[in-house]
């Protein structure tokens, strides 16, 4: 499974930006997908994750409410709308698969499969 991150970018605190991940997988509907974002000096986090048909979502108490991740499995993407963007929300943005069932994890070790990551730098 591969998956290619893009969106990232410069962008003042307040602002938005869209993410997208684009999976090669010929089951993408067969995986839960996440977002992870690291920033720097600070270890791989959680940010967001969707079920399998993208009817049950969890997100970092840090970033819901502000936050949206959605799916388009026709098209085998995940993107992550970021909103009311934070200096601390800074990082390294990365998709992620996990082929397990079960439910939404939130540690990196349970995705299997990652993407190349994508800069979000905020400005204050």
């Amino acid at each position: 499974v591969q998956l290619q991150a893009s969106g990232g970018g410069l962008v003042q605190a307040g602002g938005s930006l869209r993410l997208s991940c684009a999976s090669s997988a010929r089951a993408f509907n067969t995986y839960n997908m996440g977002w992870f974002r690291q920033g720097p000096g600070k270890e791989r986090e959680f940010v967001a994750a969707i079920s399998r048909s993208g009817s049950i979502t969890r997100y970092a108490d840090s970033v819901k409410g502000r936050f949206t991740i959605s799916r388009d499995n026709s098209r085998n993407t995940v993107d992550l709308q970021m909103s009311s963007l934070k200096s601390e929300d800074t990082a390294v943005y990365y998709c992620a698969a996990d082929q397990l069932i079960g439910s939404l994890r939130t540690s990196p070790n349970s995705y299997g499969y990652w993407g190349q990551g994508t800069q979000v730098t905020v400005s204050s």
